[in-house]
């Protein structure tokens, strides 16, 4: 497995394809299609990971078994602590620990930026990723709704944990 951070257009265009394909297969029981499609192109699109990188401190990463693109990271480095924006894998990745090592190269990173803390927000009903967290160390630190726009929101828990 590698994890190579994207530097130029083309990658981010990639991982914007894949985050399309990701988020219809593993958000389907939890968001209606028009909504996955609305957060896709407002937060996920190329468009959108390339303002991220420009504008809004962003890094994206692409993950690769055997050469293929499985999986992506996205990390917002904010002031006193880093934010997990994005964690996804493909589903025929899910289930071999490759999820534990991308966290792994999360806690990589953010040591490496000088963080000791890093959150991320969690849909309150996608159980698995709330438990996978929690098993890691994560711990919830507040809730919120959020209106994204177009009759949307996001109902996420939010999530810490200390490096």
């Amino acid at each position: 497995m590698e994890i190579m951070e994207c530097t130029n257009n083309a990658m981010l265009e990639e991982t914007a394809a894949l985050a399309a394909e990701i988020w219809h297969e593993y958000f389907s029981s939890l968001l209606t299609p028009d909504q996955i499609d609305y957060m896709v192109e407002k937060f996920q699109s190329s468009e959108a990971m390339k303002r991220q990188v420009e504008t809004e401190q962003y890094g994206y990463w692409q993950v690769r078994q055997d050469g293929t693109l499985i999986g992506y990271i996205g990390l917002q480095f904010q002031k006193d602590r880093l934010f997990l924006s994005k964690l996804y894998l493909r589903q025929e990745g899910r289930g071999q620990g490759i999820a534990s090592r991308m966290l792994a190269k999360v806690y990589d990173t953010a040591r490496e930026f000088g963080y000791d803390r890093l959150w991320l927000t969690c849909n309150k009903h996608n159980r698995h990723s709330l438990d996978v967290y929690a098993a890691k160390g994560f711990v919830c630190i507040g809730e919120d709704v959020t209106d994204i726009g177009q009759g949307y929101v996001m109902d996420d828990y939010f999530l810490e944990k200390t490096l």
